[in-house]
């Protein structure tokens, strides 16, 4: 109920969501921490001449610079510091209610690139860029802040919480991997929880199982290629969306999400891991997404706008959205289909709206 009485007390005391500090959030927590922790760390790099910048594409990877940072005591010295961040914040994923997703500290490649990133442009004023903001003497004020805190250490409780199940389901599943019961890592996360327990009790209890794993995540597949309807009575089964009757539009409408306008070009992502393939993420990509969870903010952080089809303004890619001062608009229906990658749009956080501008004007 934390998300629900924050959004209730916000709405009854008419609090903007620019008065509100979101650093209990852990998704703000962590990027705010991660960025301090970069621009601690430029100097060190400066002093070991490996300061990565524009011209210097060598040194733009993890694994180039962290063999370099080894050698070194001084760097070393900034590897442990990264070690450190990441088993404060490891826990966090792209989906932090799934746990068949794995976490930061199992894959640390996009904050590895944050955290790169950050050192390369370091905020113009990291005091201001990091420090939470001060709530004052206003009474309403307070309330909605307190609520928004709850927000924040509830969803930190729950991620630590589904993040240790994870871990406790992986290790299960790599002595499984090991004794030949299963054949693939995320075979596990294809079982049912009564099914597991049978396989702890008896690991030949489920006659056929390798066959019955490979349906599932066929099943899987295939259902990732529909488009569930805003609406589902009884047992209608899901109709694939058509963007033809909408071709032609020229503006969207959804949610206003966090104030400001820009122009740039579209990255459809389908899921996290999408952002790995194609071109990098910078101030003139709009991201579109199906959704944000608290593990997206190492994306939304790169980028110029934030589109999402699901989601609020209390949403995890809102509040992220806001830290940064990205102009974000949810809400945005079947906003992945209808968008195309590469095409020219302008967004408005004001007012919620999205312009589809063409390929000549793409102002």
């Amino acid at each position: 109920m934390a998300p629900l009485s924050a959004a209730l007390r916000q709405a009854i005391f008419r609090v903007q969501q620019t008065q509100l500090d979101n650093s209990q959030m852990p998704e703000v927590a962590a990027i705010r921490s991660l960025q301090a922790l970069a621009v601690d760390c430029r100097s060190s790099l400066a002093a070991l001449n490996l300061l990565p910048n524009n011209s210097d594409q060598s040194r733009q990877t993890w694994s180039e610079l962290s063999a370099q940072l080894a050698a070194t005591p001084e760097g070393q010295a900034v590897l442990r510091q990264f070690e450190q961040w990441l088993d404060q914040y490891g826990y966090l994923s792209e989906v932090g209610t799934d746990i068949a997703v794995p976490t930061w500290r199992e894959d640390p490649g996009p904050v590895q690139d944050l955290w790169l990133q950050f050192v390369q442009h370091p905020p113009d004023s990291p005091a201001a860029a990091i420090a939470p903001k001060q709530n004052g003497s206003n009474w309403k004020l307070r309330q909605a802040q307190q609520r928004l805190n709850l927000k924040g250490q509830v969803t930190a409780c729950y991620s630590h919480l589904l993040a240790e199940l994870r871990w406790s389901f992986v290790a299960l599943e790599q002595y499984w991997l090991r004794s030949g019961l299963l054949n693939q890592a995320g075979d596990l996360f294809f079982l049912e929880f009564d099914e597991i327990q049978q396989l702890v009790a008896n690991s030949s209890s489920i006659p056929n199982l390798s066959h019955q794993i490979a349906q599932r995540r066929s099943q899987l597949e295939h259902d990732r290629q529909l488009t569930p309807p805003l609406l589902v009575y009884g047992h209608t089964p899901p109709i694939l969306f058509d963007p033809a009757p909408i071709a032609n539009a020229k503006q969207l409408q959804g949610i206003a999400a966090s104030p400001g306008q820009v122009a740039g070009q579209v990255r459809v992502l389908q899921s996290f891991q999408d952002s790995q393939n194609g071109a990098a993420i910078d101030r003139n990509t709009i991201l579109v997404v199906p959704y944000t969870d608290s593990g997206w903010a190492a994306l939304l952080a790169r980028a110029g706008g934030l589109i999402a089809e699901v989601g609020g303004q209390l949403s995890h890619g809102a509040i992220v959205a806001r830290e940064y001062g990205i102009p974000a608009v949810m809400n945005v229906a079947n906003a992945t289909q209808i968008l195309q990658d590469g095409q020219p749009i302008r967004i408005d956080g004001e007012t919620g709206t999205i312009k589809l501008l063409s390929e000549e004007s793409p102002t």
